[in-house]
C-alpha cells in the first residue's frame, strides 16, 4: 500500500530548508574538484570533439591546399 506521505529521494529530512541555487552550484563544483583529485578527471565530450574536428580540418586543409 502506497504512504500518503511524498517521499522525499534528495535524503535531507524532512525539517531541513531545500539548499539555494548558490548552495547546490558550489556544492556541485566542490564534489567535482573532490573527483578531480581522486583521479576521476574526464575530459568533456565537447573538447573532444573540437579536437577532432581541428584535426580532420587541418587534414583536409593539407590536402585540398597543397
Amino acid at each position: 500500500m502506497a504512504s500518503p506521505e511524498p517521499s522525499d529521494r534528495s535524503g535531507r529530512g524532512a525539517d531541513e530548508p531545500r539548499p539555494n541555487w548558490v548552495q547546490r552550484r558550489r556544492q556541485k563544483v566542490a564534489d567535482e574538484i573532490a573527483r578531480n583529485r581522486r583521479g576521476e578527471y574526464t575530459v568533456p565530450t565537447w573538447v573532444l570533439a573540437a579536437a577532432l574536428v581541428l584535426i580532420v580540418g587541418g587534414w583536409l586543409a593539407l590536402i585540398f591546399l597543397a
